[in-house]
């Protein structure tokens, strides 16, 4: 059996040493991850399983949604960053192989001093080195580390980001389709009020009422009018949010109509605890960044100790081209660097290190509570709108019904034109809460989409293929429905 040398072990001692003592000053995150993300529910399927094309049913909102994703430049400057983590990790792996290079030089010195024969010196060569540092204290390894988690983040960023657009575009198109509605329903209130002003005109000219009933009528059709203004205002406004997010100038946006009738289920499935923090890419993210301040805190230790580097020299070299071939070069040595005075530089490092790792440990255990935080009030927010929605459909229904028998009760005298006007504006009241509770529902959906890591998964090729397959399914419906 072969004996394993001596500064073998060493070395193997001094990784280990090194490697223990960080872990012993690095303190592992608090993580009391509860049985259940929302108290007396548990899944095992979630709805951030499916694609967002699957839960987004509008193929409007879809394809702006790919677009985004082709195009948004966040996106492409985090796959960008992505990219440049990849080649600096190489870098740091390979800082713990041997490195070489290669010489060709040519000089010339004189020399005349004083009481000194005139002399000339010169020297032609070609030399390769070859270099390598002994990781002692395992700072190259720690840089790998530290390269590599530092790349797995940036990759989890980019996740995080596309979820994100995801959810952003899907906001913004349903608010905009809720604004489309909530402008139509202000413009079919003004044709009214418009006809009932000249109705109230045509009544105080014949002397059947007086001219407060049409001044009112004037005050109604005003205050809807001056809703206009705003409205298209903030429609323009989503329009180029949208266009924007999608990589384009501000334009106009393609989008469907607010459909008022949509049901949604009263409960989505959303998962197990234990499956929460793996599905959402920005926590991974956050862990990943955890990795690499403890690597960096490897890196500041292992900077207090001797670094020891060997360097191997070989070539040829002369004093003339002629024989520079058959003179033959060789230099070996070997250096023990180590700091003998830093008035304390290398030890603040490597507690600012340690400092920085419970910083990023302190963010890690707060991105698991407000992951947490997100889904539950994510769920509470679903459930609440599902009946606000269908409440406010009552609520709306009630307030057309009473517009109609307050219209009929004032042409037979019995209330006055004022109470009419109040009527027409709590049916107005009610059209424009039915539509935000419809959008209030659709926004919700994305919420808890998002909450529990929805929407970053995406195999771009299979939407494809399901678009093209939608796509040939309409055309085969439209085909059949012509006589």
């Amino acid at each position: 059996m072969k004996r394993i040398p001596l500064y073998m072990i060493c070395g193997a001692l001094l990784l280990t040493a090194g490697s223990c003592s960080i872990q012993k000053k690095c303190k592992s995150p608090e993580l009391d991850v509860p049985g259940e993300i929302v108290a007396g529910e548990s899944d095992s399927l979630s709805i951030s399983d499916q694609n967002w094309w699957e839960i987004y049913s509008d193929s409007t909102l879809c394809r702006l949604i790919e677009r985004t994703l082709e195009h948004n430049r966040s996106l492409q400057s985090a796959e960008a960053r992505v990219r440049q983590l990849e080649e600096l990790y190489r870098v740091s792996k390979a800082a713990r192989l041997p490195s070489i290079d290669g010489t060709a030089y040519a000089n010339r010195e004189t020399n005349d001093y004083a009481d000194t024969k005139f002399s000339n010196d010169p020297e032609i060569g070609i030399k390769a080195r070859l270099s390598w540092e002994a990781d002692l204290w395992g700072s190259l390894r720690w840089a790998k580390r530290k390269g590599a988690a530092e790349y797995l983040a940036s990759v989890e960023g980019a996740r995080a980001l596309q979820m994100a657009l995801v959810a952003e575009v899907a906001t913004a198109y349903f608010e905009l389709v809720a604004l489309d509605n909530e402008l139509q329903i202000v413009r079919r209130t003004v044709e009214t009020r418009e006809e009932s002003v000249e109705q109230a005109r045509l009544r105080f000219e014949g002397g059947l009422t007086s001219e407060t009933n049409y001044q009112q009528a004037k005050v109604e059709l005003a205050s809807a009018a001056a809703l206009i203004p705003n409205l298209e205002m903030q429609i323009a406004q989503k329009e180029n949010q949208i266009s924007v997010l999608a990589g384009g100038f501000p334009d106009r946006v393609e989008r469907a109509k607010l459909d008022l009738s949509i049901v949604m289920p009263e409960s989505l499935p959303i998962g197990l605890s234990s499956t929460l923090l793996q599905r959402r890419p920005d926590v991974r993210q956050s862990e990943q960044q955890l990795q690499a301040a403890m690597a960096a805190v490897g890196v500041a230790y292992a900077d207090r100790f001797p670094r020891l580097t060997f360097t191997l020299t070989g070539g040829v070299e002369n004093g003339h081209f002629k024989g520079l071939l058959e003179s033959p070069f060789t230099y070996m040595a070997g250096n023990l660097t180590a700091p003998l005075f830093a008035f304390g530089t290398k030890r603040a490092k490597y507690r600012a290190a340690l400092a920085a790792y419970d910083q990023a440990r302190l963010e890690y255990e707060q991105k698991v509570l407000e992951v947490f935080q997100e889904v539950n009030d994510a769920v509470v927010a679903y459930r609440n709108v599902r009946r606000t929605a269908e409440l406010k459909y009552n609520l709306r229904e009630a307030a057309r019904q009473y517009v109609v028998l307050a219209k009929l009760q004032y042409i037979n005298g019995v209330i006055r034109y004022i109470d009419v006007l109040d009527a027409q504006r709590k049916f107005f009241d009610a059209q424009i809460e039915e539509s935000n509770a419809v959008r209030n529902e659709h926004l919700a959906l994305v919420r808890l989409y998002k909450a529990l890591g929805g929407g970053w998964n995406v195999d771009r090729e299979a939407f494809r293929q399901a678009a093209e397959e939608n796509s040939v399914s309409m055309n085969v419906s439209e085909t059949d429905d012509r006589p």
